[in-house]
């Protein structure tokens, strides 16, 4: 009995790092976005290393963003490129292309969320920024009547019941 349970966990570790795998395999790409999600108004940085290492010029072209240039980056052979999402963009996808010598053209896609968060969230107490007062002191008062009703809770069972 105990060697399966011993087997079963085995398992399972090896099944989630078997799933790990096609992940890795697939972050092979020449390009790197960053960031991935970008918002409208926000600056993407693209970088790729498909390019011969001695190339210190590339032209870049997003569909939301427009044409932009690389430069040499911070890594050797590298080229990098800025370029910024127009305000009221859409969310959606974005192909990012990128040519450098010698005739090497590659695409990249990410997303393009729909809006920068701004502020924080309203969770019926106020803003975040308000941390103290009586938001926190319900919290806590919910907190204590919780763990007093289980305490009583567990003192009223006869002893061959509690769990």
């Amino acid at each position: 009995m105990r060697c399966r349970h011993i087997g079963a966990g085995i398992g399972l570790a090896l099944g989630a790092l078997g799933l790990q795998i096609p992940v890795a395999a697939a972050d092979d790409s020449d390009v790197r976005i960053h960031p991935w999600n970008a918002a409208p108004g926000s600056t993407v940085t693209v970088s790729t290393s498909a390019c011969d290492p001695d190339a210190d010029y590339g032209k870049g072209h997003s569909e939301v963003g427009g044409d932009f240039h690389l430069f040499e980056g911070d890594e050797e052979g590298e080229l990098t490129g800025e370029f910024q999402i127009p305000e009221g963009s859409g969310a959606g996808s974005d192909t990012v292309t990128l040519k450098c010598p010698p005739l090497t053209k590659v695409t990249e896609t990410y997303q393009v969320t729909g809006h920068s968060p701004k502020g924080s969230v309203d969770a019926g107490f106020g803003p975040a920024e308000d941390t103290g007062g009586v938001g926190l002191a319900l919290g806590g008062g919910l907190l204590a009547t919780a763990a007093a009703g289980g305490l009583v809770l567990m003192r009223r069972r006869p002893d061959d019941i509690r769990v």
